[in-house]
């Protein structure tokens, strides 16, 4: 995600501290997801307690698209 901000601060000639600042309150759950809770997500997905989920899309977006 740093790269990211760094990239957009350069396109949008700001500094990446603004960008994050930005970009996480735009984000319901107000900060960026840690690579744990998408490995989270990941390992259950591929457990067997899973077995019986196919053909789904899961945001792990801190609510960030508010789509149903």
């Amino acid at each position: 995600m740093a790269e990211l901000d760094q990239a957009a601060a350069d396109r949008e000639k700001s500094d990446a501290a603004t960008v994050k600042q930005k970009s996480t309150q735009a984000i319901p759950a107000g900060r960026y997801g840690d690579p744990a809770e998408f490995a989270s997500v990941a390992a259950f997905l591929i457990s067997e307690r899973a077995s019986y989920v196919t053909g789904q899309i899961t945001r792990v977006d801190g609510g960030f698209n508010r789509s149903i």
